[in-house]
């Protein structure tokens, strides 16, 4: 769903939720991230959600009883930490890819938005880029 095209980073990335209470590593390349304005992405974080991704077994994450999923949808669900509420992932379950929110990611990212998708679904309060 969050795939995106285009430049790729090449290095470990780390990242976590606002308390501290969930980190993880990512090894290897990113994609650049797709912004999606999909009307569950915006009640989810409050404005459009934009995520990266990877396989999920190259992620390592630290304090994982402090993650909680709540499924959106039939196979799809959303990872935030129970402490603090930080939205940190989406997957579509057994689809073995893990999405990370780009919020999320330490800085820097090296990564630029690849593309926007769901934009019929963008809020009214906003702008979207050329449909």
């Amino acid at each position: 769903m969050h795939e995106g095209d285009g430049r790729v980073s090449a290095r470990k990335t780390s990242g976590g939720c606002l308390c501290g209470a969930v980190r993880y590593e990512i090894e290897g390349p990113l994609p650049p991230p797709s912004a999606c304005h999909c009307s569950q992405c915006r009640r989810h974080h409050g404005a459009l959600g934009i995520y990266t991704l990877a396989p999920a077994e190259r992620y390592k994450i630290k304090g994982d009883r402090n993650l909680a999923w709540f499924e959106s949808s039939p196979g799809i669900r959303r990872g935030f930490c129970r402490v603090c509420g930080s939205k940190l992932f989406w997957e579509r379950i057994g689809s073995g890819q893990l999405d990370v929110t780009m919020g999320s990611i330490d800085p820097p990212s090296g990564l630029r938005i690849g593309r926007h998708i769901h934009l019929e679904d963008a809020g009214d309060y906003y702008d979207p880029p050329s449909r």
